[in-house]
């Protein structure tokens, strides 16, 4: 509704101005003829002042505003050789119409101009000092008028069409973040769960015990799964290492691939933690989907002020001899790693990845707690977020 108020408003003062110029033309008392064709040169310089007020009114005669601003020189000074006095509102307008038409360097200069025209017109007229100087200020307050006003409708349409934009990537932003939310928490429960329904099905036959404590896993890593995505439908996805360490040990123990695990980092605050458990998910995900494990190795050490994570396996090559970030790699389907480093860098750490020259290859964390603890959110923030999208995604959660 703004950018249309502002439209009327300033149509409503174009009009204003117009009516004025038709009560000066029947001061005269003009013949019916002459009014008639007044009237018809006054409709046409009102539409001419309408487009350039508004160059999106016809949008093929808004890219030639120059040729408009020409056209209506010519209808405000020829008419004169008629009319006379009677024409002497129109240079007001053409004054406003220079000022939104020319570049600033000359726009000034040409509405000074026009202003130093219309007092050379009135003395051409027979009007005296008196007449004129009122007159001047007249055409002064109309150009600065329709100037303002004209600018002030472009500026509400330009807020709102930047507010628009700006929605638009708020929205595309959160679908970012839920896309990787999901893509995080629900890549390594899905993937046990279709591990462990190949091992069962493979088991089917003779180990009955065996498939049905896999069936037991499958159902608890479903219910983890469940709850997951309730969790991000909510906003809430707090993690915990020392609980993600313990379900890596189960899945790698029931895929017989020997796992040893060196964690001492202790207490760590809530977004270093749910970040570190996030890595260790997806890394898990990576190398269940990727790789052929016989040995993995999960490390988390505390050193002074700095946690150092790894997660290292032997089931690739050793093609690749050096650790190497890959948040910037482009179509090499490292899109979790690179969803796991935009989110160590949002609170200050580093994240590497690449093969060991003894054939192993390690997902490598490296964080500064004071750097990270200045960035903690208290309490009280919430994370930005449609709050509707994130109830009805709750709601569906629950259904």
């Amino acid at each position: 509704m703004a950018p249309r108020l502002a439209m009327a408003i300033t149509t409503v003062v174009l009009c204003a101005f117009c009516f004025v110029a038709v009560t000066y033309e029947l001061s005269t008392d003009p013949a019916l003829g002459t009014f008639t064709a007044a009237m018809v040169l006054l409709v046409v310089v009102f539409l001419v002042q309408l487009q350039i007020s508004f160059p999106r009114f016809v949008p093929v005669l808004g890219r030639h505003r120059l040729v408009l601003l020409l056209v209506q020189s010519l209808l405000t000074y020829v008419p004169f050789l008629f009319y006379g006095q009677a024409w002497l509102p129109l240079p007001g307008l053409l004054a406003g119409s220079t000022l939104l038409v020319l570049p600033y360097v000359v726009a000034w200069p040409a509405f000074g101009l026009v202003l130093v025209s219309t007092d050379v017109l009135q003395f051409f007229v027979g009007l005296g000092w008196r007449d004129v100087s009122y007159t001047t200020v007249s055409t002064l307050l109309t150009g600065l008028v329709v100037f303002g006003l004209s600018r002030l409708t472009d500026m509400v349409t330009e807020v709102h069409r930047s507010r628009a934009d700006l929605a638009r990537l708020a929205v595309d932003q959160e679908r970012l973040r839920f896309a990787r939310d999901l893509h995080d928490l629900l890549g390594y429960s899905l993937s046990t769960i279709t591990l462990k329904c190949e091992l069962a099905y493979r088991l089917l036959p003779g180990q009955a015990g065996r498939v049905q404590e896999e069936l037991t896993e499958i159902l608890r890593t479903s219910r983890q799964a469940l709850s997951d995505v309730r969790a991000v439908a909510s906003g809430y996805r707090d993690m915990n290492l020392a609980a993600e360490v313990s379900d890596a040990e189960s899945v790698l123990d029931a895929l017989d691939i020997t796992t040893v695990t060196h964690v001492t980092c202790g207490t760590l605050p809530r977004q270093v933690d749910t970040t570190l458990a996030t890595v260790l998910r997806e890394g898990m995900t990576n190398m269940l989907r990727h790789s052929k494990a016989a040995r993995c190795e999960i490390t988390a050490l505390h050193r002074d002020r700095t946690i150092v994570f790894r997660l290292a396996n032997d089931g690739v090559d050793g093609a690749r001899t050096h650790l190497r970030p890959l948040a910037g790699e482009e179509g090499n389907g490292n899109s979790g790693i690179r969803n796991l480093a935009t989110r160590v860098e949002a609170i200050g750490g580093t994240l590497t990845a690449g093969g060991r020259s003894d054939g192993w290859f390690a997902l490598e964390v490296v964080l500064d707690l004071a750097d990270t603890q200045a960035q903690e959110p208290g309490p009280e923030e919430v994370e930005a977020g449609d709050p509707r999208l994130e109830r009805v995604g709750a709601d569906a959660m629950e259904g």
